[in-house]
């Protein structure tokens, strides 16, 4: 591909140049550049450190690490090269390491990052306040690690590889800086070659499920099923999520308000999303993706209950509960129990 001016009577192609050529410096032109523009090849990310390198016996570093709107972690490697040489690799290794990172352990790299930068900022209340959380949620947090690699051109080995990681379940994208010469100016055309914007979606879908069925084999998913009894109500064999609604609507549908079971689960501020109105199962969808999308974030309906005879109405809004449940679900289950002992609430769970 090429740039091209158009002219009165024809189209004059843009001289290609390169990044050497031009005296362009990798670390201190374009890594500085992007650093303070990131959005121009990670759009919706928050860098938080540059030339990581926290851990141990390693003098490797990753040349920028961000986050993005959904809590993941991004290891962002630059090349002015014209194959990408191996940055793959080295990519691989790097989302490795950052994996384990923690809320408290991002915001203290944050924090460092800021200070050299010579801001003043909080750093966990500028990471709240880019995730759109009201608190800390570490079940939410760094759930995955994404990549994103940018260079002059990437070589078809290089290209091979990554469309092989994005099949078996990685996330990695590859850019292309290309530049070019306009008298004295230097261009620059920015294109997102892997995966192919107008494919990404579909990419995307194909990927999550390949990584669902992976866990879902190697790992095994917890399969424990119980019985829930409410009031004179039995409900049997439900998964563990399922049980806990039960649960919840139940002691809505007592008249407990469901602000008071906020209150119960005291480690989870996601346990209901929450619209004003009385809303149907359409019109609760449309309010949610309204919502999301004016947040720049994916529409996940699947995450909550919100069918109509799901939906919960009280306080004049409709609430929808959460479908993410995995740690500390009998806990919540055992509290919500002994707090409203009166209503009759039992589970049986059967591994």
């Amino acid at each position: 591909m090429a740039i091209y001016e158009i002219d009165s009577d024809k189209l004059i192609k843009m001289p290609e140049t390169s990044f050497a050529t031009e005296g362009i410096r990798e670390r201190d032109d374009l890594q500085r550049l992007l650093r303070e523009q990131i959005e121009v090849i990670a759009p919706d990310t928050l860098v938080i450190s540059e030339e990581f390198g926290h851990w141990e016996d390693s003098r490797r570093r990753i040349d920028l690490l961000g986050l993005d709107k959904d809590a993941n972690l991004v290891v962002i490697e630059l090349k002015r090269t014209e194959d990408g040489g191996h940055m793959e690799l080295q990519a691989i290794r790097y989302a490795a390491m950052v994996s384990s990172l923690t809320f408290r352990k991002v915001v203290e790299v944050f924090g460092s990052f800021l200070t050299k930068l010579g801001k003043e900022d909080d750093p966990e209340s500028l990471i709240l306040e880019f995730l759109d959380w009201n608190e800390v949620n570490e079940e939410e947090f760094a759930q995955d690690v994404k990549i994103v690699l940018a260079s002059a051109e990437f070589s078809k080995e290089l290209t091979t590889a990554v469309i092989w990681l994005n099949n078996s379940g990685l996330d990695v994208k590859c850019i292309r800086l290309k530049p070019y010469k306009d008298g004295k100016k230097t261009l620059l055309d920015i294109q997102q070659v892997i995966p192919l914007p107008e494919a990404e979606d579909y990419q995307v879908k194909i990927r999550d499920k390949t990584r669902l069925e992976k866990v879902s084999r190697s790992q095994g998913r917890d399969l424990s099923k119980y019985d829930v009894t409410v009031g004179e109500a039995v409900f049997e064999n439900m998964p563990k999520r399922g049980a806990i609604f039960t649960i919840v609507k139940y002691l809505c549908d007592q008249g407990i308000d469901p602000e008071e079971l906020l209150g119960k689960i005291t480690w989870r501020n996601d346990v209901f999303c929450v619209f004003d109105g009385q809303l149907d199962n359409p019109s609760f969808v449309d309010a949610l993706t309204k919502h999301m999308h004016s947040k720049g974030k994916q529409v996940r309906l699947k995450r909550y209950f919100i069918e109509d005879d799901e939906l919960i109405y009280a306080n004049g809004k409709t609430y929808a509960f959460n479908k993410l449940w995995s740690t500390r679900t009998n806990e919540a289950m055992d509290i919500l129990i002994s707090t409203y002992s009166d209503k009759k609430i039992l589970y049986d769970e059967k591994k």
